[in-house]
């Protein structure tokens, strides 16, 4: 093993399995006939290869294994959620009982003794489970500890909160290599850019979200993050960079294809809406076909369920008033099972063909 990450041991013990599976099919097709010694050579070396990544890394050494972490893991998510809720709520029942002094020395307790327990759990525990718990509780304890400290010392909310927000959060998520911490980073940071960009248009830092366009900046920003900043050891962070970029894209392009008077475009309404239905095909299809090029499979099927819904609403528009709705629904089915042979023919003939990157 060259990497130290749970994920890199993972993947290698699933190699193994897959390897012996294929081992024993080639055998029974009598492709290759390994002697006695050979065979207990290879299943001495895996079982000692196994019990190491086991003790070092907490790692599923099989598919039963597989199938409890990823109830663990459902576990682990909820249990964050509520504790964090817990926390937010322990403070709000009990917090006008305390004076000034003895607030600002709680919230600050509470934001330090969160991050060192979650530091110090996660020196402890390999499989990242209690650390998510600890993480989760920590942010919202940090969240809180911003909030409360403004509201004692009656500063104007402000959108300059976001970024310590996002500040801890990737801290912790590039600390302890958790994905749930990113995902909030990057919501923090969303919002930031998108309130800056509606405040350089005029408008009030709360009331950003009226005009969808103040998003797309930060969409650009997250999409080229990974690019810009290798993620190597931290598999996974730069689909969920990606995926929330898309998502920061495609998501107000949506909105103002059929409401284009909150748009900030000076054109008549509909040739707004028409503008973003047309951009929303064309950077849907373009991200299955940067997806594909670079074998990114979350740009692709992300790119590949906007283009879906962007036809769908057009069909919409199109036919709903006019067509019976049996023959609607119909002509949704057709177009479904002609997307799926146009696709599975480009991927036959290789046409997305490339090297990943």
């Amino acid at each position: 093993m060259t990497s130290n990450s749970r994920t890199a041991a993972q993947q290698r013990a699933d190699e193994i399995r897959v390897f012996e599976e294929e081992l024993a099919h080639l055998e029974r097709e009598g492709i290759v006939a390994l002697t006695p010694a050979q065979r207990g050579a290879i299943a001495a070396h895996h079982r000692g290869l196994l019990a190491r990544l086991a003790r070092d890394f907490d790692i599923d050494r099989d598919a039963r294994a597989k199938q409890l972490s990823l109830g663990m893991r459902i576990a682990s998510f909820l249990g964050a959620l509520a504790l964090a809720a817990s926390v937010f709520f322990l403070f709000h029942q009990f917090w006008d009982r305390f004076s000034t002094a003895a607030q600002v020395v709680v919230l600050a307790g509470a934001a330090l003794g969160t991050f060192g327990a979650t530091l110090w759990i996660q020196g402890r525990e390999a499989s990242g489970y209690f650390t998510k718990l600890a993480a989760m509780v920590a942010f919202a304890c940090f969240v809180i500890n911003i909030s409360l400290l403004g509201q004692i010392f009656n500063i104007t909310p402000s959108d300059k909160a976001l970024i310590p927000w996002a500040a801890f959060a990737l801290l912790l998520a590039y600390t302890c290599d958790l994905r749930l911490l990113l995902a909030a980073g990057i919501l923090c940071i969303i919002a930031w850019i998108s309130a800056r960009t509606g405040t350089w248009s005029g408008m009030y830092w709360l009331h950003f979200g009226e005009r969808p366009e103040n998003f797309f900046p930060a969409a650009v920003i997250l999409f080229l993050v990974p690019q810009v900043i290798p993620h190597g050891r931290f598999t996974g962070f730069g689909p969920i960079y990606r995926v929330f970029a898309l998502l920061t894209l495609f998501l107000p392009m949506l909105i103002l294809a059929n409401w284009g008077q909150i748009s900030y475009l000076d054109f008549e309404e509909d040739g707004i809406e028409g503008f973003y239905q047309v951009m929303g095909f064309a950077l849907s299809a373009g991200a299955i076909w940067l997806g594909a090029r670079r074998h990114w499979g979350e740009v692709v099927n992300t790119g590949s369920v906007f283009f879906v819904i962007f036809l769908y609403t057009k069909f919409f528009d199109w036919w709903w008033d006019v067509m019976p709705k049996y023959l609607f629904l119909l002509v949704l089915g057709l177009t479904a099972v002609l997307l799926l042979v146009l696709m599975r023919r480009l991927r036959a003939k290789g046409l997305f063909g490339g090297t990943a990157r």
